[in-house]
């Protein structure tokens, strides 16, 4: 443990500390650990192997040099084949590859929903005029004109009351007959005679 005290020494410590050159502990003691271990640059277990980390096996070097510049030209190598491999897939898309084909696409597309938008549309007409037809049909078939048309008369009073009994109406009074066509003013006589087949 004496022989290890040098190598805690504050003054020893303090200008391993403020060297500019880099520094290597090699004590050869593994299992201490004096305090300049833990301001040197590099500790090694031993001073052989101070000497390895201090200077390296230029060929061990030299072979890592060529590893890491492989790895470096692969992934360098991938990653070009990516670019190039999206690029060729971006160009491949339809909208790059033939624009005036995709204008054309689009506008078909248009025109298909332009008709089919007018055959809508001409078909609710359609049935909204076939609608209308049989509703006028019907109101036709119900108005007082078509009563009219058919021969009947509507009897009114002077003061444009319907009479609807030949009983209510009084000896000598003002009547107006409605027909189709036209109007008649006529006096009331008297109920008619009913007669008996």
């Amino acid at each position: 443990m004496e022989d290890l005290l040098p190598f805690s020494d504050e003054a020893l410590v303090r200008a391993v500390s403020a060297a500019r050159t880099p520094v290597v502990s090699a004590i050869g003691h593994e299992q201490d650990s004096p305090i300049l271990d833990l301001v040197a640059d590099v500790r090694a277990s031993t001073p052989t192997d101070a000497a390895k980390k201090a200077v390296p096996d230029v060929r061990e070097q030299l072979q890592l040099v060529r590893q890491l510049r492989d790895r470096g030209r692969r992934c360098l190598a991938g990653g070009l084949e990516r670019e190039l491999a999206w690029l060729k897939a971006v160009r491949s898309r339809p909208a790059l590859a033939d624009p005036v084909r995709e204008v054309e696409r689009q506008s078909e597309q248009v025109l298909a929903l332009r008709d089919r938008t007018r055959r809508c549309l001409s078909g609710a007409l359609d049935r909204a005029g076939d609608e209308l037809s049989h509703t006028r049909a019907r109101l036709l078939a119900l108005s007082p004109a078509a009563t009219l048309d058919r021969g009947y008369a509507i009897v009114q009073r002077e003061d444009g009351s319907v009479l609807r009994e030949a009983a209510k109406a009084d000896e000598g009074e003002r009547l107006v007959l409605r027909l189709a066509e036209g109007r008649l003013a006529v006096t009331a006589s008297g109920p008619a005679e009913s007669q008996e087949s």
